[in-house]
């Protein structure tokens, strides 16, 4: 019932866009996936059951070269994205995200690369006495990014086209609330596809691709959140991390990046007293400093006012043993102006999440 509404749904969207003249240079898909739960944690084996199944109803607005960094990125698109997923078990329930995404071209735009960003609401998350079993999901909210590797072709039969692919779809609250062991499902998805304009705007090839010059840049950011230790019930904590790093653009659309991390994780302090009562084979005395200090390199890369940010990090000052010396952060940034930005972005070691970091900075 759920997708027959979808469809409904989708259609109805068509016949209201469709009556307004103005072109719009955007169009709209409905893919429905199927899958399976990939295995990346021995603690969710009880909880793979069965071929999760949903669809993805995406919104996309085209680009023809109007600005110079879409003609360097082959006129990607840009839109929000639903997606309803059946988990195939009452354990983990259903998740419902918004997201918004990019569209990226290859092979004479017959391969489209989509990246998703988003939130998504879980339906039975973890409950110590109702739903002890869901150790992936510890909160309604999470994060959640989804990753679609189409074979595509528009306007088949009029405005009609269709898409078929791979899909990949990530579940996480990134410890904001324990327990979080996440759930990836891998996807085989087929869509329909309606342009919502007679024909497609023309694409603009003007560009002057000068070799880029700018001397380094130095930036100072501020990041800050909650989140929990991996430990049930131990209580959710802000932490404040203060970073400082230069960065050299090598092109329009890259940089890279070397600094230091400073951070004031306060759920260390609850983890730390925890092991020094509980566990005395670990040699935890509970004096050990809760602070932290890394060294990291990193990549810049920019889309327009957005970026992504990626740094391997490495704790030069680390008292306290936790997941290992060595970090990574992912995330976007969005530049207001040409100094001020804001950041999202997730922090972890290996593919084990400590915590989503919101934060702000300057870059001089």
């Amino acid at each position: 019932m759920r997708y027959w509404l979808t469809v409904f749904t989708f259609f109805l969207g068509l016949s209201l866009f469709s009556q307004n003249n103005d072109k719009s240079d955007s169009y709209f898909d409905l893919n429905y996936f199927s899958g399976n739960i990939a295995l990346h944690n021995n603690d969710i084996l009880h909880l793979i059951k069965g071929h999760p199944n949903g669809v993805i109803l995406s919104w996309n607005k085209k680009t023809f070269g109007d600005q110079s960094w879409q003609q360097r990125y082959n006129y990607p698109d840009y839109g929000i994205s639903f997606i309803y997923q059946d988990l195939k078990n009452d354990v983990l329930g259903k998740n419902y995200g918004l997201f918004a995404h990019y569209n990226f071209y290859f092979f004479k735009r017959n391969l489209m690369l989509r990246i998703g960003q988003g939130l998504s609401y879980n339906t039975n998350p973890y409950d110590k006495v109702k739903n002890h079993k869901n150790v992936a999901f510890g909160s309604h909210i999470l994060s959640a990014t989804y990753l679609m590797l189409n074979y595509k072709k528009e306007r088949l039969f009029n405005r009609f086209g269709m898409q078929t692919g791979l899909s990949f779809i990530h579940y996480s609250n990134a410890n904001v609330k324990a327990p979080n062991t996440s759930v990836n499902t891998i996807a085989f998805n087929l869509g329909l596809i309606y342009s919502l304009d007679d024909e497609d705007s023309e694409y603009i090839n003007d560009l002057d691709d000068e070799k880029f010059s700018e001397r380094i840049k130095y930036n100072i950011a501020f990041r800050s959140g909650i989140n929990q230790s991996d430990v049930i019930g131990s209580g959710q904590f802000p932490f404040y991390i203060f970073s400082a790093y230069a960065d050299k653009r090598l092109s329009h659309v890259s940089a890279i990046q070397f600094g230091a991390d400073v951070f004031f994780s306060n759920f260390l302090k609850e983890l730390i007293y925890y092991q020094s009562v509980s566990y005395p084979e670990l040699d935890v005395s509970g004096d050990e400093d809760y602070k932290r200090v890394g060294l990291f390199v990193g990549h810049e890369l920019f889309i327009n006012k957005i970026s992504i940010e990626t740094q391997l990090g490495y704790y030069v000052y680390y008292p306290f043993d936790f997941e290992g010396r060595t970090y990574m952060r992912i995330g976007l940034k969005r530049y207001f102006g040409k100094k001020f930005f804001g950041a999202m972005t997730l922090k972890s070691h290996g593919a084990k999440a400590e915590a989503v970091e919101f934060g702000i900075g300057v870059r001089l």
